[in-house]
């Protein structure tokens, strides 16, 4: 059993596309709704601690401003003093913000810092500080802190404050790691119960889907079954449901093609055995006709000129009425499936040669040429048929092509190793080619070519031309040979019949020789276009 690629099976099963597409796009749906969801949750987190730290903040600033006001400017070593003082009062302060760390800048760049122990030094962006000593307003942001020596990501808010000797900028520096943790593990139990529903939801819709495409299946099989000559594949019909509905269309539409094929096929037998029985019945009457009509025409000369006519249009009509009791009869055969092949083996090179030239004793003013292999070419074949075969084509060839050149070519197609032509069979096809130089054939009328009783030009009396019939048996012929029987354009003008021979029973045909996909006959066997006659 080969192993089917993923295109393969995305190809061949509705299942598994259902199943891959829920899983894609439940995915999607998923990480999107996951992204918002943890955007939220960061926010919501983020807000909260913003709140609390500010409000943490206000009541420094408030608390550190009160303490400032109350300094004497003329003792600087007082007032840093008491910055150091503020910085760890305020570190050391209480937070329902959680940890954090205080900075005492400078925003006119002339007064000493003052930072909590943690803290090294500038911990606090340049725009920031910026913000809170040009604007002289409260400002926050989100950065890097190196706190102990390791960065670590912070909330920095800051606020101005007067001293004696200049302004300060009061920055709280809140670490979010705890706010970054609970955010990680919101990711990560979204991410572990996102791929359990995603799984989830796959096994649900190939549940669900295995309920509708069994049905699905088992309706396709029993088609294959129908359409493969199974007249009575029926389904089962269970339940009320839209499946229920199809089952009982199913049976309905297979029952009725059971009904009509089984009319379909009493009318073919009863036109088959029709057309036997009358071809047998019409055969002694035609007898007595044909006796009557050869001693009328052996007495000719002794008639007047108009009954002497006559008499040579009675056996002339007579003839063609039983050759085409023959071709009704070998039709008959064909369609009741009882042709046979007597297969001997037999020289295709001396066949060929012997039907053209019996053609050209026939049209003497016909200008034939014969292209065959030097030697000697052997097929198993039905001798008569094949020859029945190449003496239509040929004839039709010389009696509509206008007078124009008709070339038979005989060659050997695809030979066992490459062997050439030679007395005993070899192996390979042989091809049989008849090309005119006449009017040729419209592409209309190369798809009726081969239908009984057709004629390219429906206005010509059936007095001229064969039965109708010479194409279709023709086509049969080569059919019980497991062959192949086409009609195209010649170049430069004309038509070009082909007739494609196994030289040993059953072989395959080959891709490269096979006919176009309509000339596929529903029996399986090789015809050409759609069947006709010439």
């Amino acid at each position: 059993m080969s192993r089917r690629s993923p295109l393969g099976w995305w190809r061949g099963s509705l299942q598994v596309r259902v199943v891959a597409t829920t899983l894609v796009l439940s995915t999607a749906v998923l990480a999107v709704v996951g992204a918002v969801v943890l955007h939220e949750v960061g926010r919501g987190l983020l807000d909260a601690q913003l709140r609390t730290a500010r409000a943490q903040t206000e009541s420094g600033v408030a608390s550190a401003q009160t303490q400032l006001q109350q300094l004497d400017r003329d003792d600087p070593a007082s007032v840093d003093q008491a910055l150091d003082d503020i910085v760890l009062r305020l570190s050391g302060a209480p937070s329902a913000a959680g940890d954090f760390y205080v900075a005492l800048l400078p925003t006119d760049g002339v007064s000493a810092a003052s930072l909590s122990s943690a803290l090294e030094r500038d911990p606090v962006a340049a725009g920031l500080r910026q913000r809170v000593g040009v604007r002289q307003a409260e400002a926050y942001t989100y950065q890097p802190v190196a706190i102990n020596g390791r960065p670590r990501q912070a909330l920095v808010i800051g606020a101005p404050v007067t001293a004696p000797t200049g302004r300060y900028g009061l920055f709280f520096v809140y670490p979010v790691e705890r706010e970054q943790q609970t955010l990680d593990l919101v990711r990560q139990r979204l991410a572990v119960g996102g791929a359990a529903l995603v799984l989830l939801l796959g096994a649900i819709t190939a549940l669900v889907t295995r309920q509708v495409v069994r049905p699905v299946r088992s309706v396709a099989r029993s088609a294959g079954r129908l359409a493969a000559g199974n007249l009575t594949e029926r389904l089962p019909v269970r339940g009320q449901d839209e499946l229920a509905t199809l089952a009982t269309a199913f049976n309905d539409m297979a029952a009725s093609l059971e009904r009509q094929i089984g009319r379909l096929e009493r009318l073919s037998s009863l036109q088959q055995r029709f057309t036997a029985d009358v071809s047998h019945e019409l055969r002694t009457p035609l007898t007595t006709v044909r006796m009557a009509a050869e001693v009328l025409h052996a007495g000719r000369r002794g008639f007047p000129p108009a009954l002497s006519r006559s008499a040579e249009l009675l056996v002339t009509e007579v003839d063609r009425f039983d050759r085409l009791l023959a071709d009704l009869l070998e039709i008959s055969r064909h369609d009741a499936g009882a042709a046979v092949l007597s297969r001997e083996l037999v020289d295709l090179a001396a066949l060929v040669t012997a039907e053209v030239d019996a053609v050209r004793r026939r049209h003497p003013a016909a200008d034939l040429r014969l292209v065959r292999p030097a030697g000697p070419l052997a097929v198993e074949a039905d001798a008569r048929r094949v020859a029945r075969v190449v003496r239509n084509l040929v004839s039709n060839a010389v009696a509509y092509g206008g007078g124009a050149p008709v070339e038979v070519e005989l060659r050997l197609l695809a030979a066992a190793d490459g062997a050439p032509a030679a007395a005993e069979p070899t192996g390979g096809w042989v091809e049989v080619r008849v090309a005119d130089s006449g009017p040729g054939i419209d592409e209309a009328d190369r798809q009726h070519v081969f239908d009984r009783f057709w004629r390219a030009d429906q206005s010509r009396s059936r007095q001229a031309g064969g039965t109708g019939l010479g194409l279709a048996i023709a086509t049969e012929d080569a059919a019980l040979h497991g062959g192949q029987l086409s009609v195209e354009p010649t170049p430069g003008g004309g038509a070009t019949f082909r007739l494609l021979l196994p030289v040993l029973p059953g072989a395959p045909l080959p891709d490269d020789l096979a006919g176009p996909p309509e000339a596929q006959r529903s029996d399986g066997r090789h015809v050409a276009a759609s069947g006709g006659s010439r």
